[in-house]
Order: structure tokens, then C-alpha cells, then sequence
């Protein structure tokens, strides 16, 4: 028995909690700095699966989810930055001799963590309010959605004095004293993102087997006929979308303490179209197909820009160019088609023996 045909032998549920067993042996396999790389990525992974939730199973596709990360990511740095009770430096070289009194609170853990959700959550909840009531989607809530990235983005570099500007804000103390490069807070950090990323993503899976998720998809498919059911499409759409963006903006907080920055380049226009990139290419509208998609287009980014310095974005835009011309469904879509032709073949091959036999 080879080893693929093993796996297809298995259930899905069994090979997924055997690759989240071996990301936990990770840290046993890596040094700290591949496991900081690897924790990077397990946010960037969180960040697809909130896009995926609108996108992949209600069929929004937002090219601004850069805005909902960057702004957690945001809070979160606020909170590492104001620890030392100094006043940070990109406020001191802006002429500031204080904190402003609306940022003061995020020197406390009990204001500053629910900041990470409530800030992208209300904010998503602020633009998709409008939005969908006006009945914008498609492809004008795409476009929307890009213009609002990049609005955003400048508005942000243009705060110098409270947001550091175009440079961001970086050079974090850590949490409790203890540093953010040190090895047990990079260790701790891919822990915490692990653990986060299997409570999202089975969250996710207890709401799509409920009513609400039966109707997300049902927006997907069929919006009108949904609404001739008695539904209102617009209510559900907002809420999703306030989700998703509370979802990215947890993704971006993690990923703050093992990036050790965040700055305006993080919520323009190129990294939300990254993030529908990862979604695409591990498989839209599937379960675990956000989470492959990121990893593996982050660890061929790294693998690439490291051994073809000069012309890895070439290799980077092979893989996307491959990905919408041979298999459009994603890798996870792939292998589920070559699995439901492996199972036709053995289902249909007694039957052709008989012809054959006769």
C-alpha cells in the first residue's frame, strides 16, 4: 500500500489532527528562529480563515481584510510598546511629551486585549452596515473594499505622532518583562497562535453546521431565492462580516510579538490581496484549505526569497499563474477530485471484471 492511498483510507478528521500533532512537535524539530517564522505564519493562517468565512462560504470577496489584521495588530503593539511607562519613541521625535489620553489604556492588559477584537470587529461593523443595506456587492463591494484598504493605510501613515508613521511601530519590550525574542517567548508565542488557530478553526466548524451557517452558504448560492424564502440576506452578511474582521484582527495580534512590527504596509492593498491568495490556493469554501494555502504559499515565499534573492517573485508568481489555470479549486480541491476518482475507479472496476468476464 502506498503512502497516499493510506491516507485517502483514512478519515479526514484523523489526518488533520495528525498534522496539528506535528506542528506541535515543531519547536522539538526547529531552532527558535524557524519556529518564529512558523508562528508567523500559523497568524497568517487565522487571517485566511476570516476571509474565507465570507468569501468561501458567503461569497463576499473582501480585498480589505488587511485593515481588520493591521488594526489588531495595532492594539496589540500599543500595549508592548506602552509597558516600559515611557513615552514611546515615535511620539518623542513628533514633539509629544506625553501619551494622549485615548491610547493611555492600552498600557493595560484588561482594556488592551479586548481592543484587539472590538476594534476590527466595530469597524467592520461600521462599513458593512451601510454597505450592505444599500445593497453593494460583487464586485463593487470588492473594489469597495481595495479603496477602503488603501484610504486607510494613508490615513495611518499620515498619523506620525500616534502610529509611527510610515516606519510603524516596532522595538517592543515583551510581555511581563519578558522579551519577545527571547526563546521561551518565541516557543510560548507559537503555542498560544496554535492553540488559537484549532479554537478558530472549530469554531468555525460548530457554525457552519448550525442554521446561520446553512444560510451563509445558501447567500453564496443564491441570494434571491433566499430572500423569496423569507430570509434577510443583508443582517447575516453584516454579521459574518463583522466576525471575519474580529477574526483577522486576533490574526494580527498575534502575529505582532513574533514579527516585532506593524506598520501601515501591513493593511494597504498588496497584503489583502495576499491573504485572498492563500485562500485560493489551499481551496476556497473548504475547511482546512485557508490554513495549507497559507502555509504553504509563506513557506515558498521564504524558501524562494532566500535561495533566488534576485528573481524569487518570479517563482511566487508561477505557483499563483498554476494554481488558477490547472487546478482553480485549490490544492485541498486537487485532492479531493483525485480522491473521488480513486474511489470511481475501484467502485466501477468490479463491474467492468464482469463485462470483461462475460
Amino acid at each position: 500500500m502506498s503512502f497516499p492511498s493510506f491516507l485517502q483510507k483514512l478519515p479526514a478528521w484523523t489526518c488533520w489532527l495528525l498534522l496539528l500533532i506535528l506542528f506541535a512537535a515543531m519547536p522539538l524539530m526547529l531552532e527558535p528562529f524557524r519556529v518564529g517564522i512558523l508562528g508567523k505564519f500559523l497568524a497568517y493562517a487565522i487571517a485566511a480563515m476570516a476571509l474565507n468565512l465570507i468569501w468561501g462560504y458567503t461569497g463576499i470577496l473582501s480585498l480589505g481584510h488587511g485593515v481588520f489584521f493591521a488594526l489588531g495588530g495595532y492594539a496589540m503593539a500599543f500595549y508592548l510598546k506602552l509597558q516600559s511607562g515611557e513615552i514611546p519613541d515615535f511620539m518623542s521625535w513628533s514633539g509629544l511629551t506625553e501619551v494622549p489620553s485615548f491610547l493611555a489604556l492600552f498600557r493595560h492588559a484588561w482594556f488592551a486585549l479586548p481592543m484587539i477584537i472590538l476594534i476590527p470587529a466595530l469597524f467592520a461593523f461600521l462599513v458593512g452596515l451601510p454597505t450592505f443595506r444599500s445593497g453593494i456587492k460583487g464586485v463593487y463591494f470588492t473594489i469597495l473594499s481595495q479603496a477602503l484598504a488603501l484610504a486607510i493605510s494613508i490615513l495611518f501613515v499620515g498619523q506620525q505622532p500616534f502610529t509611527g508613521g510610515t516606519n510603524g511601530i516596532t522595538n517592543f519590550r515583551g510581555f511581563f518583562g519578558v522579551s519577545t525574542r527571547s526563546e521561551s517567548m518565541i516557543f510560548a508565542m507559537y503555542f498560544i497562535t496554535l492553540v488559537l488557530l484549532a479554537a478558530v478553526l472549530y469554531g468555525i466548524y460548530k457554525l457552519l453546521k448550525t442554521k446561520t451557517g446553512r444560510v451563509l452558504m445558501a447567500i453564496r448560492d443564491g441570494e434571491n431565492r433566499l430572500r423569496f424564502l423569507g430570509y434577510d440576506p443583508n443582517g447575516y452578511k453584516l454579521a459574518v462580516f463583522t466576525l471575519s474582521g474580529a477574526l483577522a484582527g486576533i490574526a494580527g495580534a498575534l502575529f505582532v510579538p513574533q514579527a516585532g512590527i506593524i506598520s501601515p504596509s501591513s493593511m494597504g492593498i498588496l497584503p489583502s490581496v495576499e491573504i485572498a491568495v492563500w485562500v485560493a490556493v489551499g481551496g476556497r469554501g473548504t475547511l482546512f484549505g485557508p490554513i495549507l494555502g497559507a502555509i504553504v504559499v509563506n513557506i515558498a515565499k521564504t524558501f524562494f526569497s532566500e535561495t533566488f534573492p534576485d528573481i524569487w517573485l518570479y517563482f511566487l508568481g508561477g505557483i499563483f499563474i498554476a494554481t488558477v489555470l490547472f487546478f482553480p479549486d485549490g490544492i485541498l480541491g486537487l485532492w479531493n477530485r483525485l480522491r473521488e476518482k480513486r474511489l470511481q475507479g475501484k467502485s466501477i472496476s468490479p463491474s467492468a471484471a464482469e463485462v470483461s468476464h462475460e
